[in-house]
């Protein structure tokens, strides 16, 4: 809880600090540091829904709630289909986060709809699009109880959800008409773009965009370790602290039980017996802007995968690439 209680007051006082000084050389200040600070909100909800954040269901669910609701996330909406995600990591059909489409499918799509998915900044503003209508390919909606996503006994738990997302909504709606909206513009939906922001540029990069290219897998081919194995870790600098070393990810997807404050020290203990297949990430400068790069060379790279074959890897489209258009 010594976490929630720093990150919520972290949260506020920076939210009465700007509104107080109320300048605009403060205000992208603050905007950078909230919607990081909301990101970080967002991993103490994820661990509640992997039940990593305490041993009572109960609390897990009442905090992640909270938290989740708070910056318009519905919780068990996105718990299942994470944790769906999490038991199919790796599968090229079954996965559930950032999955590559099939050849197939990745033709059958619209001009637009290939730019929007693999030019920046659009994939990194994905998140909200993919809890109304989740992926390319998928059908079915995180607020919705009658989804393919949910089983029939889950139903009440995405209703509760649904309704704490429409109640922070409300309070929002408040909001806004006793502060205008113009202060909630700024005090509010700017942070909640960049957590946005965050939240894609941080999981993107959980599965993609190393320099050797990463196998996919579908049929026996596929199990929970290799598929677990496929995930990648990352350095943030400063920002490993900030929120809670999630980019220590090759661990957390063996093991999800395991705290986000046991993460670092865990996989510590895990390298000699991953060996080779573990890949060490690069060494980030206080800030990571060399992600970046790592970012863009995937998204113009990693466009679809085989139809066909039970290991598979990322393929490119070499009529959007813009790599080989500027080499035209």
């Amino acid at each position: 809880m010594s976490y929630v209680l720093r990150d919520v007051v972290v949260v506020l006082g920076l939210a009465a600090a700007a509104a107080r000084v109320d300048s605009w050389l403060v205000w992208p200040l603050y905007w950078a540091a909230q919607g990081t600070m909301f990101w970080a909100l967002f991993v103490l909800g994820h661990d509640c829904g992997h039940g990593s954040f305490s041993s009572n269901a109960k609390l897990n669910s009442v905090v992640g709630h909270i938290l989740h609701s708070s910056i318009l996330v519905p919780y068990h909406g996105w718990r299942i289909s994470h944790r769906t995600h999490h038991q199919n990591h790796g599968h090229v059909e079954k996965d559930e986060s950032w999955q590559p489409l099939s050849e197939r499918l990745y033709n059958s799509l619209d001009y637009m709809t290939k730019k929007l998915r693999f030019t920046m900044p659009f994939p990194m503003l994905a998140f909200p699009l993919y809890l109304f209508a989740r992926s390319p390919g998928k059908k079915g909606s995180h607020f919705n109880p009658s989804s393919d996503l949910f089983q029939p006994n889950e139903k009440k738990d995405v209703i509760t959800s649904t309704a704490s997302w429409l109640a922070m909504v409300g309070i929002l709606a408040g909001l806004t008409f006793v502060m205008g909206p113009l202060k909630m513009l700024k005090l509010y939906a700017v942070p909640y773009v960049i957590f946005v922001m965050w939240l894609d540029f941080v999981t993107y990069l959980h599965h993609h965009g190393h320099e050797d290219k990463l196998p996919w897998y579908r049929g026996k081919e596929w199990s929970y370790l290799r598929g677990g194995l496929t995930t990648l870790d990352r350095d943030y600098g400063w920002i490993n602290n900030v929120h809670h070393d999630i980019g220590t990810h090759v661990i957390h997807h063996l093991f999800p039980q395991i705290p986000h404050y046991h993460l670092v020290e865990a996989t510590e203990a895990a390298k000699p017996v991953l060996g080779k297949y573990y890949k060490e990430p690069e060494k980030s400068a206080p800030l990571p802007f060399h992600l970046l790069g790592v970012l863009a060379k995937s998204l113009n790279s990693d466009h679809y995968v085989s139809d066909t074959g039970d290991v598979v890897y990322y393929q490119t489209d070499l009529k959007t690439s813009s790599s080989a258009q500027s080499s035209d």
